[in-house]
């Protein structure tokens, strides 16, 4: 049975705080796991939520600054320490790669994995393509150079059974059918419709620009920072980050179906505004005010 769903390890800004650790966040696709912005403490996090370093396959670092990247050191060291058995994949930043190797052998350890590095650069690219989904980037606005990920999965068909059953198809020719695409003069077309693969979009820090609405476009879920409440907006253009109402503007426009806010600033002691905020943008879908150890499904398919 698949799974796909989000395991939100951490999701403070800057600092950690005594509820909050830094960022992380493991996506569960299938048989697949991706975590992206491993910040300080989240080899710690995985033990407490139940994800274990063999749950790996690939690592998205949004940007290089510590809360999104201090853990990389200890996370990349418990993939070897585990003798994980399949290769695991870096996405990072190409301006950060310095950073990376210094995280990545920042002490003495043995290697018994192999760890790719794919790095990013210029407006965004392709990184990745698999059965199961297609990995993108693109560049985001930050005073470091930042990239936003999506995963967005092929497109599939849905067989309808009553034009199926019009048409006489049952039993084994339904696979033969599938298969072929076509059966007796009956094609694919004549008896199934589109199935819209799932779309999920992961955004840390940034100021709006033309990387954001891109990204989230059609998601069934958008992970967003929303670092700041609407009445400090100005404090999130000179920090590059967003606000609750911005990151739910976008959401909205862009036909989110689940909303996840995360990234609270350390000077809000209540997380709650922020999804009061994000309502009151006229955000009407699904919206979870992440917090950490929690577990998020996505959205079952749409209709």
């Amino acid at each position: 049975m698949s799974v796909r769903e989000l395991v939100v390890l951490g999701t403070a800004s800057q600092v950690p705080t005594r509820h909050r650790n830094h960022n992380g966040y493991l996506l569960r696709w299938d048989g697949e796991g991706i975590l992206f912005d491993p910040g300080e403490g989240t080899q710690r996090q995985m033990l407490r939520a139940g994800v274990a370093a063999h749950d790996l396959n690939r690592i998205c670092v949004t940007h290089f600054h510590g809360d999104h990247s201090l853990g990389l050191a200890g996370v990349i060291q418990r993939i070897n320490l585990d003798r994980v058995p399949h290769p695991v994949t870096a996405h990072y930043p190409l301006s950060g790669e310095r950073f990376f190797d210094r995280l990545r052998y920042a002490t003495a350890y043995r290697e018994t994995v192999e760890l790719g590095q794919a790095p990013v650069s210029g407006e965004g690219a392709v990184l990745a393509t698999t059965p199961a989904y297609t990995l993108e980037a693109r560049r985001l606005s930050h005073p470091v150079e930042s990239y936003g990920y999506r995963l967005v999965e092929p497109d599939g068909r849905r067989m309808l059974p009553g034009l199926l059953a019009e048409r006489g198809i049952k039993g084994p020719d339904v696979g033969r059918l599938q298969r072929e695409g076509e059966l007796n003069g009956v094609t694919l077309d004549d008896v199934s419709e589109v199935r819209r693969g799932q779309r999920f979009a992961f955004i840390m820090d940034t100021r709006l620009c033309e990387g954001v609405p891109a990204l989230a476009d059609g998601c069934d879920m958008l992970v967003i920072e929303s670092t700041f409440l609407d009445e400090d907006e100005q404090l999130a253009v000179d920090h590059g980050h967003l606000t609750a109402g911005q990151a739910a503007e976008v959401a909205r426009d862009a036909g989110v179906r689940h909303l996840v806010l995360t990234h609270f600033s350390q000077r809000y002691s209540d997380p709650e505004e922020f999804g009061r905020q994000a309502r009151a943008a006229g955000f009407t879908g699904g919206l979870t005010v992440a917090a950490d150890l929690t577990t998020i499904p996505l959205p079952k398919r749409a209709p």
